[in-house]
């Protein structure tokens, strides 16, 4: 086993983490009290470079990103979630918008020169539009571009859609399924806490419900990501409660591929008195992520929530992945980031190898497409 250097000896002896270092290092799994102590630690670099240690130990230096589009078909929702600045009510309020199937579909017919490996699609839980809409939107897609992956819809809105047009959670997902779904992305689970549940988002879905239909689509053959909102009104005790929920789910079924944490944003919505989270707590979100996880393979850095300088420091405080091009991004620039809409694979590359990691392009299953070679100038 590799020695720490005397001054991280020091610092975790002094932090009190020393104890933790040695689970980690044993390759011991963290417990609720373990994972509350990283948040109360003062010490942030002790918590990163366990963190980095776990991190390396995986992946080495190795961090991924995929050349993806990200749609938004409609921002109407009837769910009324006090940290959203995207949501509108019902068609005609101010803002609202809902795209036709051939203006969803030209997004993707106006990259066809681009080498594209994912399309991925949240949406507003719109009240009047049919069943079809949703399998005719992917089944269009898939003409387009029969080898794209199409990772869309959360649990939030197959429960919604489950509710909506009479089916079971199952019998949506299979018949999304049937129409070209590929996988769910991690959206929609905020806190799964049912305090802070009840507080910012009564009308969504439950956790219970939220983690059964990512469990359902497991057995299905899916893949998914799970998401957790952080910097709000949450205790440190939900957020491991959030982390501890997800990674029992991974030991049922082992088709959780990331943990994706997401930076609460506070303009243009009912809690915008609130700050939004520091860097210093972003990075230590992601680390404890890292620590806790033990059996989710990856831990992403969503570069659009955290801000790339934040993105970028992450991948040495046990971040391997951020995300990708996205290219169209509305949920959060509505809420007030003020980082690009979208990055090309060459950007990407670039700030991975100026972070001192190796730029590794995936597809959405994390199969290597490509290794980029003289990012570095």
């Amino acid at each position: 086993m590799a020695r720490r250097s005397y001054p991280m000896q020091a610092r975790l002896a002094a932090s009190g983490l020393a104890a933790i270092a040695e689970k980690v290092d044993a390759g011991v799994r963290l417990d609720f009290a373990d994972g509350v102590r990283l948040f109360e630690s003062p010490d942030l670099l002790a918590v990163g470079s366990m963190a980095n240690r776990v991190r390396e130990r995986r992946h080495a230096g190795r961090t991924y990103f995929n050349h993806n589009i990200r749609l938004e078909a409609t921002n109407v929702c009837v769910a009324s979630c006090l940290f959203c600045s995207f949501a509108r009510l019902k068609p005609g309020d101010q803002g609202a918008y809902t795209m036709s199937l051939e203006q969803v579909w030209d997004r993707l017919r106006q990259r066809k020169d681009q080498p594209l490996t994912e399309v991925h699609i949240v949406n507003g839980l719109h009240p009047d539009l049919p069943f079809s809409y949703y399998t005719d939107l992917l089944r269009g897609l898939k003409v387009i571009r029969p080898d794209i992956h199409l990772k869309c819809f959360t649990a939030v809105e197959i429960a919604f859609f489950a509710d909506l047009y009479g089916r079971t959670d199952e019998q949506v997902l299979i018949e999304l399924k049937d129409a070209g779904l590929d996988s769910l992305p991690g959206g929609g689970a905020e806190i799964f806490a049912p305090r802070v549940r009840r507080k910012l988002a009564a009308d969504k879905c439950d956790a219970d419900r939220y983690l059964s239909i990512h469990r359902t689509a497991h057995g299905l053959g899916m893949r998914t990501n799970v998401t957790m909102l952080y910097g709000h009104i949450e205790t440190f005790e939900e957020r491991i409660d959030h982390m501890l929920r997800i990674r029992a789910l991974q030991d049922e079924t082992g088709a959780i591929q990331a943990f994706i944490p997401l930076a609460f944003h506070p303009d243009n919505n009912p809690m915008r008195k609130l700050p939004a989270p520091s860097a210093t707590d972003t990075l230590r979100v992601h680390a404890v992520g890292r620590l806790m996880l033990d059996n989710v393979p990856h831990i992403k850095a969503y570069w659009i929530a955290t801000g790339v300088e934040v993105a970028q420091t992450s991948l040495w405080f046990g971040v391997n992945d951020l995300d990708g091009t996205v290219q169209e991004e509305t949920i959060y620039h509505m809420a007030g980031s003020t980082t690009p809409n979208a990055m090309t694979p060459r950007q990407l590359e670039r700030l991975i190898f100026a972070a001192g990691r190796e730029p590794l392009e995936r597809d959405t299953l994390y199969n290597v497409v490509r290794a980029p070679v003289g990012a570095r100038q």
